[in-house]
């Protein structure tokens, strides 16, 4: 993992002498796991950034709490590490401060996910910086994933793989919906814990599956973003699961959607669930090198049309290190897909009230078209227990 952040990082480097950035300082967390290889489990929530600089030339240097800086040492290829303090003169605007120094520069940032408590620290820096935005170099390097990268989301959507797995196997009339939940946490977890090891920069890395599951079943399915709860699971209720804040590994983020239905299925709600499933593979049928993002879009637009039924939402997303990359599969994104770019791709239907239709797979674009990062039936499916 490490020398490959290290590989990234000297590419963008190069990007940043081309575009004229003398620094840049990358405050979100993605990112920098990204280039430096680290990531922490404190953060500007908790008012304690941590920074990656990366001058034009030369060695980087990452600034993070001292109480961090044991574990970040440890995990990153980056030589030098500095700390700061929660008050006093060692604080972490005076250590960038002084790493900066007093010439004027042309600073890079992520102006779209750069904290507010750092955005007005630079403000009040403004004689000594100009600032400009670097997402874009960062985006283009980030759009496209080496085999290294898909060879860890592959092992991610195994792991996903079996926490659907174990989340079928949990339903059943009069079962509560948080024990599917719990299911799909050990069994993640105990699928992730088999592709680690106790070795070096590996040994920080938890295995535990994470994070408040995104389920609803009967007339709730129509709410995309409900998260499991008490109630308990009724003969004909179809059930939703969304894998999109949990199927993870090595910070590396998939989107992961199925549904099922206790004991039978309504002929409306079949009817749904099917249409929901053309649509996403009608915007895979047409995945390919050079095909624009909003034509992936448009072919799942078609299917909803046909059926009488309304889009939703776009049809995918980018992923990788971040929860929401680019491009995005949605009308207006010209982006031309290329190999090596990775998507979740969705089909969805919400009848407000009602009931909803949902699938979702995450997939990578190959020279031939597109291969799946996650396997599961993608079919209406009955569950008699």
């Amino acid at each position: 993992m490490l020398e490959h952040a290290k590989a990234r990082l000297q590419d963008f480097q190069l990007k940043m002498q081309n575009a004229g950035i003398d620094i840049a300082l990358l405050t979100d967390e993605s990112t920098i796991a990204y280039y430096a290889g680290f990531w922490g489990y404190l953060s500007v929530e908790f008012g304690r950034p941590t920074f990656l600089v990366v001058p034009a030339d030369g060695d980087p240097t990452v600034v993070t709490p001292r109480m961090e800086s044991e574990m970040v040492s440890a995990m990153t290829w980056v030589p030098n590490i500095r700390t700061w303090e929660d008050s006093g003169p060692n604080h972490w605007g005076n250590v960038l401060a002084q790493i900066l120094g007093t010439r004027r520069h042309k600073l890079g940032v992520e102006k779209t996910v750069l904290p507010s408590l750092i955005r007005n620290w630079l403000d009040d820096s403004a004689d000594s910086v100009e600032l400009t935005d670097a997402s874009p170099l960062i985006g283009e390097m980030r759009a496209i994933k080496s085999s290294f990268e898909i060879g860890v989301m592959k092992q991610a959507g195994l792991i996903a793989a079996a926490m659907m797995s174990a989340a079928e196997d949990s339903l059943a009339e009069g079962a509560p919906e948080y024990e599917s939940a719990l299911a799909i946490i050990n069994a993640g977890t105990r699928a992730a814990a088999g592709f680690l090891t106790h070795k070096g920069w590996e040994r920080f890395v938890s295995p535990i599956i994470h994070n408040l599951q995104i389920m609803q079943s009967g007339i709730d399915t129509s709410m995309p973003h409900r998260r499991a709860s008490i109630k308990t699971l009724e003969a004909g209720d179809p059930i939703y699961f969304c894998f999109c804040n949990m199927a993870q590994f090595k910070q590396y983020k998939l989107g992961f959607d199925r549904m099922f239905n206790i004991h039978y299925v309504s002929d409306q709600a079949a009817d749904v669930q099917q249409t929901a499933i053309d649509a996403q593979q009608a915007a895979l049928s047409v995945v390919a090198p050079g095909v624009t993002a909003e034509t992936v879009a448009q072919a799942a637009n078609e299917v909803y049309q046909k059926k009488g039924y309304a889009p939703s939402y776009r049809t995918g997303r980018s992923i990788g290190m971040a929860y929401l990359e680019t491009p995005e599969l949605k009308s207006g994104d010209h982006t031309i897909l290329q190999e090596g770019m990775t998507f979740a791709v969705d089909g969805g239907i919400s009848i407000e009230g009602q009931f909803g239709g949902r699938i979702g797979d995450s997939i990578v674009v190959t020279a031939e078209g597109f291969e799946y990062l996650t396997e599961y039936p993608r079919e209406v499916v009955v569950v008699n227990r």
